[in-house]
């Protein structure tokens, strides 16, 4: 005799993002579209297309924050905050000389969104403080910040990240900074 199997499929994931989109609070629908998206189970455009009432505002602004760069829950929530506050955001960049950054914000800090099971192995430790002298030598500046910090404290992770953003590029000389000639231009150094 055989048994029936234990989970049956009660909705299609369509319907559960469409749901979720409409019912839940905008990050935890955003994490469950951007899985799905990340997965290559479901495209925007779909959920788009069975969101055109007028009550489908929310829902709209939702799937219009989705994006194939997170890497992570965690990278996707600090990728809300950051654009929310209106800072320049771009993820998943490319650095020559420091490898793949999580976050590239206002063209020069990265700031790394480290997962303690994996960033605090002996091996992964040594090889980001290596990435982050490496960036600190070309002018970058690094943060790094933990699930705490993006879950629970997000005001003082934009409050460091403001900082450091009005402090400007090690790199370059900023307006009302000692040292700042209006004539001095990057060289491509």
């Amino acid at each position: 005799m055989t048994q029936p199997p234990r989970h049956r499929t009660l909705a299609a994931l369509p319907d559960v993002l469409l749901h979720a989109l409409l019912c839940l609070p905008e990050l935890e629908s955003l994490v469950m579209v951007e899985c799905a998206y990340n997965r290559g189970d479901i495209d925007p455009p779909y959920l788009l297309r069975h969101l055109d009432g007028p009550r489908c505002g929310k829902a709209r602004n939702v799937v219009s924050k989705v994006d194939r760069g997170a890497d992570s829950l965690l990278e996707t929530l600090a990728r809300v905050l950051f654009r929310d506050a209106g800072i320049l955001t771009e993820t998943q960049v490319w650095i020559d000389g420091i490898g793949r950054a999580d976050f590239l914000l206002e063209g020069f800090l990265i700031v790394e969104i480290d997962g303690l099971a994996f960033h605090l192995e002996a091996r992964q430790f040594k090889k980001d403080r290596r990435r982050d002298n490496s960036a600190i030598l070309q002018g970058l500046p690094v943060l790094r910040f933990f699930y705490d910090d993006v879950v629970h404290s997000p005001e003082a992770v934009l409050a460091q990240v403001r900082e450091v953003l009005a402090r400007g590029s090690l790199r370059w000389p900023q307006p009302n900074r000692p040292g700042y000639s209006p004539g001095w231009r990057h060289n491509g150094w």
